[in-house]
This record gives C-alpha cells, sequence and structure tokens, in this order.
C-alpha cells in the first residue's frame, strides 16, 4: 500500500541515476574513436582535474563530473581489453557502487564487470 502512495525507493533512485546513463551512451561513440594511447591518456586527465580539489567535498563533487567519462572510458576499455561491454544496468550499478550504496544483482548479471567502473573511478582520486 505505501509504494503505491510512495512509489518505489528502488525505483526513484534509479531514475535519479539515469541521466548519467544517458550521457556515458553519448559519450560512447567519441571515446570509441580514440587511439589506445588517447584512452591511456584519460586517466592523467582525469587526475590533473582530482589534482585541483582543495577538500574532501571539492573532490567529491569533481568525481561526479567526470564520472560519465570516466565510466565510458572504462566501458571502452573493457571492450578493447576483455571483450565485454558493460550494459546499461551495469552502469547503474557501478553508479550505485560508487554512491556508497548497495546493488543486489543476480548470478551472472556481470557483477564483476560492475566492480570495475566505480574502482577505477574512485582510484582516480
Amino acid at each position: 500500500m505505501f509504494k503505491k502512495l510512495l512509489g518505489d525507493p528502488n525505483a526513484r533512485k534509479l531514475k535519479k541515476f539515469q541521466p548519467w546513463v544517458t550521457e556515458i551512451n553519448i559519450l560512447e561513440e567519441d571515446i570509441q574513436q580514440l587511439s589506445d594511447e588517447e584512452l591511456r591518456a584519460k586517466t592523467g586527465e582525469f587526475r590533473q582535474a582530482l589534482e585541483k580539489a582543495t577538500s574532501k567535498d571539492e573532490e567529491k563533487e569533481i568525481l561526479e563530473e567526470i564520472l560519465p567519462e570516466a565510466f565510458a572510458v572504462v566501458r571502452e576499455a573493457g571492450k578493447r581489453v576483455l571483450g565485454m561491454r558493460h550494459f546499461d544496468v551495469q552502469l547503474l550499478g557501478g553508479i550505485i557502487l560508487h554512491q556508497g550504496q548497495i546493488a543486489e544483482m543476480k548470478t551472472g548479471e556481470g557483477k564483476t564487470l560492475v566492480a570495475t567502473l566505480p574502482a577505477y573511478l574512485n582510484g582516480l582520486a
């Protein structure tokens, strides 16, 4: 009854993160055009952006700003190195993990691949 009145909280969270997934998908085509060297150089660009942070709050803001491009880079690296492309549901899982929340996924839904996204992003800081 409460779900009918208030809506499903999980669905609201997923809806909140959907714009990031859309942005990652838009960036995918540009990221695909990068050479391996240019793709690797993105890590340095992200780290430079994070060096400007003067506080943990500012670092968090920068991480959220670069999240779409960083996730698009990880998606492309996964395709090139592992032959595996992160699906939208896996991108959502990565965003949820980055937010410090728990994402429940069934067997075979790519939990290991999901973990590469926030691991890369948070490893930059």
